[in-house]
């Protein structure tokens, strides 16, 4: 089987129901990113980025993956389908997808703050001031904030370094380090992007741009990849 990566971003969530802050001047559901989603937020006010995730986390667990997702399921009917994902959410797993890369972490995912490596699987929706790690220290959310490094970028590279195919579905490319995933996939490999905010730089020479949201946008490209075989 041919190997397909593909690269999703925000856009393929959206039509989930999942809000994302860069639509909204960068404010994330009326609070200012710096302020729940950097070191420096969270030590100010460890509460308020709690109860921030905490709402992320209930709002997610309402959302159901939409047909973007399901058509990346089923393309691994055809291809070995791996997918590099900078959102935090589980909806590609709950579609079914069998590999799934987290560059940001995850939001059912809890982490010590005095170790990283110590890392929880949350089987609830609530993470609380006092929740703490087998080490006694204070859990935070699994998830990267700005500014802090990515640990998941080396094994995404590696990914894409061997890509036959590559997607990129719901992103503009202007988040990095993932957008410089491009740069690492092997020379004429066919690119498809699906976002309706296009970039027009930085693209390699054989992109096709499809200019359309995610779950229409799937659609055409599943038959086109389905043409290549």
């Amino acid at each position: 089987m041919k190997k397909l990566v593909v690269l999703t971003g925000a856009g393929i969530s959206a039509e989930s129901g999942i809000k994302t802050f860069r639509d909204s001047g960068g404010l994330w559901e009326g609070h200012d990113v710096m302020e729940v989603a950097t070191p420096e937020g969270w030590y100010r006010n460890k509460e308020l980025v709690l109860e921030f995730y905490n709402q992320r986390r209930k709002q997610e667990r309402e959302c159901k993956p939409n047909l973007a997702h399901q058509i990346l399921v089923e393309l691994e009917d055809c291809f070995s389908v791996h997918i590099v994902t900078q959102n935090v959410d589980s909806l590609h797993e709950r579609a079914g997808s069998s590999q799934v890369l987290h560059l940001h972490g995850e939001l059912n995912k809890a982490q010590s703050t005095l170790d990283p490596k110590l890392i929880y699987e949350l089987d609830h929706w609530e993470l609380k001031l006092g929740d703490k790690c087998e080490k006694g220290s204070q859990l935070r959310p699994h998830v990267v904030w700005f500014g802090e490094a990515v640990p998941n970028m080396m094994p995404a590279i590696q990914i894409a370094q061997k890509a036959d195919i590559f997607l990129v579905v719901g992103t503009s490319l202007q988040v990095y380090p993932a957008a410089d995933l491009v740069s690492y996939i092997p020379e004429n490999t066919p690119v498809y992007l699906v976002d309706p905010n296009l970039p027009t730089y930085r693209l390699p020479k054989n992109a096709t741009l499809i200019n359309q949201v995610a779950t229409e946008g799937m659609k055409i490209l599943k038959k086109e990849l389905l043409s290549l075989l």
